[in-house]
């Protein structure tokens, strides 16, 4: 069957006002409007449309027919979201299944409340999650080199003593000087703990940060200047933390975002976040989709429960390569991104009109007239750019919609599915990876 679904955006401070009114049509509220969860996930489970007289979710549909609807009997293993990030999330880090189902029979155990705020693990299922941008999009994702770390903490500190900062400026070179020697993982663990110690370094660093900013945005500092003329200071770096120190005056996250790699994605680029890789969006509209859970730790830049003792103890500290994640070209207008998950995977398809002329809308190489995809297990997808028409030409009878942007269907299991018109569709469905 092909069900349409929807669901009222989240209201999270760092979501957009204006982002997710304008892809879904509707009048903007005022406040921000942060995550769409299109998915069985109990904290906002997606409703099937015109479900009337009586409301339904697609918890409730599963329910009614698990075998039908369902994953193996159950709920949808994985959660589409579309994001409109308006300004910095937390910095976050996500358990692995052993971490999850441990954490979370620990807590149980123990009787902390699942709405506690202090609760670390809400279900006891992991969160690995992809991300693909829709706009451009900014976000710190995984550790660098810890060299490079540390050259932009003694550039922090050259220009904290040229403005005669000299408690910041020792701040910043205790800092760098924890970032030398010794096995690089236990490194950025004892730094992760050493900026949420209290220590004075830490609040002098942090105290002289927004001063330091100023005077670089300003150019009243001709060593910075100096700096930026010769490639010394990144200024996406640079503008991060102006970002990170106005969203979150004070909070030592902004000090751990100098230990990771600084995206920058294009359009269509994603990033995977594994278990235990720290990260942060910073900004930008994008698609996402994860295994169906809500466990998250904290490393700072926010306002909730921060145990830093647990984050270190899951923490992959290791230097990540290349954040951004590949797609592989299924056929004309079809990309995939396939993490050797069981999850999850995300495909997205781009069509366009036979007679659309170059520059109107994809170009040839970008989409097709067509695109058929196979529906072995339940799917769901949002429209993104467009309009297009979606069939079931073998179901019995055939089914049709007809789908403009912002708007997402279910799609159970079964024969094909046929994309056409104009318009670019992402799909989420169960992973390849071993289940």
């Amino acid at each position: 069957m092909l069900i349409f679904i929807e669901n009222t955006p989240r209201a999270y401070a760092w979501g957009s006002t204006e982002a997710l009114p304008d892809m879904l049509g509707t009048a903007p509220t005022g406040e921000p409007q942060a995550e769409l969860w299109l998915g069985t996930h109990p904290g906002s489970p997606a409703q099937v449309a015109k479900a009337t007289p009586v409301q339904h979710t697609l918890i409730d549909l599963v329910e009614s027919d698990p075998e039908r609807y369902g994953v193996d009997g159950g709920p949808l293993p994985f959660l589409l979201k579309v994001l409109a990030i308006g300004a910095p999330l937390s910095l976050q880090v996500h358990p692995n299944r052993e971490q999850a189902a441990a954490g979370f029979a620990a807590e149980e155990r123990a009787g902390v409340p699942r709405d506690a705020r202090e609760r670390n693990y809400c279900d006891p299922t992991h969160k690995p999650e992809l991300l693909v941008a829709l706009t451009e999009v900014t976000a710190l994702s995984g550790f660098r080199d810890l060299a490079l770390a540390r050259e932009d903490l003694l550039l922090l500190a050259a220009a904290a003593r040229e403005l005669g900062l000299a408690p910041g400026a020792a701040g910043f070179e205790r800092a760098a000087c924890r970032l030398v020697g010794r096995d690089a993982g236990e490194l950025r663990r004892d730094f992760l703990t050493w900026v949420f110690s209290r220590e004075p370094a830490v609040g002098d660093a942090l105290a002289c940060l927004v001063e330091v900013l100023a005077a670089a945005e300003s150019g009243v500092l001709g060593f910075w200047e100096r700096a930026l003329e010769e490639g010394a200071v990144d200024p996406d770096r640079l503008a991060a933390l102006r970002a990170l120190a106005a969203a979150h005056p004070g909070d030592p996250g902004v000090l751990v975002s100098l230990l990771l790699h600084l995206v920058r994605l294009a359009p269509g680029e994603a990033i995977y976040l594994g278990a235990g890789q720290i990260h942060a969006y910073l900004s930008g509209v994008a698609v996402e989709v994860m295994a169906s859970s809500d466990n998250v730790l904290r490393a700072g830049l926010t306002q909730k429960h921060v145990d830093i003792d647990e984050l270190c103890r899951i923490v992959d500290t290791g230097e990540l390569a290349d954040p951004r994640f590949p797609a592989e070209r299924l056929g004309s207008g079809v990309l995939a991104w396939r993490p050797a998950v069981p999850e999850f995977q995300l495909v997205r398809a781009r069509v366009r009109e036979a007679e659309a002329e170059a520059g109107s809308g994809y170009a040839a190489s970008e989409a097709a007239t067509r695109v058929d995809l196979p529906a072995h297990a339940p799917v769901v997808l949002v429209v993104t750019a467009g309009k297009v028409r979606i069939e079931r030409p073998d179901a019995q009878p055939a089914e049709v919609v007809s789908a403009r942007r912002g708007q997402s269907l279910y799609v159970s299991a079964g024969e094909p599915i046929c994309i056409t018109g104009h318009g670019e569709v992402f799909l989420a469905t169960v992973g390849v990876g071993e289940r």
